[in-house]
């Protein structure tokens, strides 16, 4: 788990560079957080088009590979996210959520809570802030380094509703604490939309970027031996930019997805020979009126 713990974190990797560099294991938990606890698209939609509402809304998600910041740490597994939601009229919602790993040890690895408010600022609807916060607790006291996220985010839609971007800024806090920033592009193109059925295909660019402690190490001679003098500094760099490519189905209550999911991770520090990465997710939910 120690090994997971250290490159796991998506958006805040610390590095080390020994003099030619030497890298140093990092200490972040938001990868995780970030890439499996996304709002839910569809449920988006579905409450935009909606005036007056109060409803549970239970999704499972399988993703047939893990990576972390779109990075390969050399473990084959698939993981399973399961929430439930609750969304209210007045922009309130809150939610619960998990996510188990096939490989690790726990297999349990983080229960997330969040509470928030969403709000559309103009009548057309094509302009919407939100903001959260959400409480996480890890089955491993060591992976507990940021444990509470401030999120606040602009979404921004096109007339037509084809396209928008949302951009969220988040601050992460508990034993440490760091600062993310993402970005999320789409088109949705409507294959059918017929009654309480349809099928849309939503192309979406995701690009992240966060904040980075870099350790500095300079090898110096002094009282004849030989010393590593170490130094800190902060550092704001693009983390990960991802492709998604999801065909979501909706008939009456409840949602499908089938995706697939290509990571372009950016270097870091001294990080050599990233590769891309890939992965299918298949996605169930169900709507409940309340």
């Amino acid at each position: 788990m120690n090994f997971k713990f250290f490159i796991f974190l998506l958006f805040f990797s610390s590095i080390s560079l020994l003099a030619q560099e030497k890298q140093k294991p990092s200490n972040d938990s938001e990868d995780i957080l970030n890439d499996l606890f996304n709002e839910n698209e569809v449920l988006d939609d579905l409450i935009e088009s909606l005036s007056n509402f109060n409803f549970l809304y239970v999704s499972v998600n399988f993703n047939s590979d893990t990576y972390f910041s779109g990075r390969d740490i050399g473990i084959n597994q698939y993981n399973l996210t399961p929430q439930i939601s609750y969304i209210h009229s007045n922009g309130f919602f809150a939610s619960l959520s998990g996510i188990y790993y096939s490989q690790f040890a726990p297999n349990w690895d983080v229960t997330r809570t969040s509470i928030g408010y969403s709000k559309n600022i103009e009548k057309k609807k094509l302009v919407k802030i939100t903001t959260a916060y959400s409480k996480y607790f890890y089955a491993l006291k060591e992976d507990d380094i940021y444990s509470n996220t401030l999120s606040l985010g602009v979404g921004v839609k096109s007339k037509c509703k084809k396209f928008g971007t949302d951009i969220t800024g988040s601050y992460l806090f508990g034993k440490e604490n760091s600062i993310q920033v993402s970005s999320n592009s789409f088109i949705s193109l409507n294959l059918l939309d017929k009654d309480k059925t349809s099928l849309v295909l939503k192309p979406q660019l995701n690009i992240v970027a966060g904040k980075q402690t870099i350790e500095l190490a300079q090898l110096t001679f002094q009282n004849g031996e030989f010393q590593n003098i170490y130094s800190e500094i902060n550092e704001f760099n693009l983390i990960n930019t991802q492709l998604n490519l999801p065909l979501q189905f909706n008939i009456n209550s409840f949602d499908f997805e089938l995706g697939y999911t290509i990571n372009f991770p950016t270097k870091i520090g001294t990080e050599r020979n990233l590769e891309k990465t890939d992965f299918f997710n298949v996605s169930m939910a169900y709507l409940i009126d309340l």
